[in-house]
């Protein structure tokens, strides 16, 4: 296999550095690759394929913001009884524009129509009185005329004081198909439900930190959105289950965590028209516990009914990694009921693909570790590198060696850091001056990563003369690999 190795040049010092020019050794049919893999374009594929079998597409059934888990696994030795086929191809989802201007006429239509109810709701006080009692009910007085119109806010938004009210109340309109009465009547029972639930004083309630492992916010996907990861392997851990979900007392705590920690995040939302008002969500399923666990299942019942009912529009995507093959089986029963554009929100993949579907939505430096991206949360365990500092991802075919190569035009000291989500290649180092008949030197000698190594290599390397960098990276394997790397020029004064 014969190595080729494009020239690449280090990034100017006033400039971020980019990221280098790769190359593969191709075999003597493949065409040289000498570049950075583009970024997915607007409408992306909802379903992951495995090479040799269905793709596990699968659905959460009532909510966009809990998945369910828990559901149809057999008991040991049993064969899963559903095998009806999953669908190949969705209609991939296109979050709508929340800008006044591009809705249609009657949706328009709509949200003045939705605006009017409103203004008569705060006018007379209907967001703001208890209810009556049944029996008053008929008898009660109406508001007078003159009385000053309420003042409403929802997540830190004051209802029709600002175009930011016009994407709130869109977002009620959409969850009931711009059907304005029930849009309006989903916004008046939130904003009672609010009040009764306390919610202005939770946001600022400490329930403690037990739970942050399970639930937690981590980087922006490509198109800004915030990554919230939901973690449902953490329940298999018997203490953190029982201090959770033993009793009523402790399931009705986890739920106002719940509620505190989506407040928390929904109120950094941008909501001025052509924001980013939704969040990506990622649900890992790993060890997910199963049927067995009636506790949590009542506890994410609760939510989901919750959730549903008093946070309309807030999932941009639902993305399922590490997924089982018996929430194939839940999928087949409930998507006949589920519309086509909820469908589209969702995208799954097993563990084999988990880190590959990621990728599609999220760059690798927003990616934590644990799912095959380079980010850490800040600690001084990796203080050379951050969110903010864009990686490569390049795929490096079967049975091809890749060679990222990067020139240095002073002496400087040069950090970088790289991963291959799994390994099963060997990696190696090398600096090549460009001073005639000097020695390369070897930084890391070629060496088989298996996937039990760790996951991301650092190196740092003083440079003392011109010359070049070259990382290589051989793909023995029969499938195609994914690496991740960036780097930083340190100069030397």
């Amino acid at each position: 296999m014969a190595d080729e190795t494009p020239v690449t040049t280090a990034p100017p010092l006033d400039q971020p550095p980019l990221a280098a020019v790769e190359s593969e050794s191709p075999s003597s049919t493949e065409k040289l690759e000498s570049k950075q893999d583009p970024l997915p374009p607007a409408s992306l594929p909802e379903v992951t394929k495995e090479d040799e079998q269905p793709q596990e597409s699968l659905v959460k059934a009532i909510s966009e913001e809990v998945p369910v888990v828990g559901f149809l696994q057999p008991k040991e030795g049993e064969e899963p009884t559903i095998r009806k086929p999953i669908p190949q191809s969705l209609i991939s989802f296109k979050e709508e524009s929340n800008i006044v201007a591009d809705l249609s006429d009657s949706e328009r239509k709509a949200l003045q129509e939705l605006k009017q109810l409103v203004q008569e709701a705060l006018n007379t006080h209907q967001f703001t009185a208890p209810k009556p009692p049944p029996v008053q009910a008929a008898t009660q007085e109406k508001p007078k005329a003159e009385e000053e119109a309420d003042e409403v806010s929802i997540w830190g938004v004051p209802l029709l004081k600002d175009d930011r009210s016009d994407v709130i109340l869109q977002k009620f309109l959409r969850a009931r198909d711009f059907k304005v009465k029930d849009a309006f009547v989903m916004l008046r029972n939130t904003i009672q439900w609010r009040r009764e639930f306390g919610i202005d004083a939770l946001v600022d309630e400490d329930l403690g930190d037990d739970l942050e492992k399970v639930v937690f916010m981590h980087g922006y996907d490509r198109e800004g959105h915030p990554v919230c990861y939901n973690v449902f392997g953490e329940f298999q851990n018997k203490e953190l289950y029982q201090k959770t979900f033993l009793d009523e007392e402790k399931r009705t705590k986890f739920l106002r965590w719940r509620v505190q920690f989506l407040e928390r995040g929904i109120r950094k939302l941008d909501f001025r028209p052509g924001g980013v008002c939704t969040i990506f969500q990622v649900n890992d399923l790993k060890n997910s516990p199963g049927p067995a666990k009636s506790e949590l299942r009542l506890a994410t019942k609760q939510a989901l009914q919750l959730l549903q009912d008093n946070y309309p529009e807030f999932v941009a995507k639902q993305v399922f990694v590490n997924a089982p093959w018996w929430y194939l089986a839940f999928y087949t029963l409930i998507s006949p009921f589920m519309t086509q554009r909820t469908k589209s929100k969702f995208v799954f993949a097993s563990p084999a693909k988990s880190a590959e579907t990621l990728f599609k939505y999220i760059s690798a430096e927003h990616v934590p570790i644990q799912y095959g991206g380079l980010s850490v949360d800040y600690c001084d365990c990796n203080p050379e590198f951050t969110i903010a500092d864009p990686a490569v991802e390049v795929t490096i075919k079967p049975g091809t060696k890749k060679i990222v190569e990067i020139i240095i035009y002073e002496k400087c000291t040069i950090v970088w850091e790289l991963r291959v989500v799994g390994w099963e290649v060997s990696y190696g180092a090398e600096f090549v001056p460009d001073t005639r008949d000097a020695y390369t030197l070897i930084i890391q000698k070629a060496t088989k990563m298996a996937p039990t190594d760790e996951p991301v290599l650092h190196h740092s390397f003083k440079v003392g003369e011109l010359g070049k960098i070259l990382l290589t990276i051989d793909n023995p394997t029969s499938k195609k690999k994914r690496l991740v790397y960036r780097f930083k020029i340190e100069p030397s004064y």
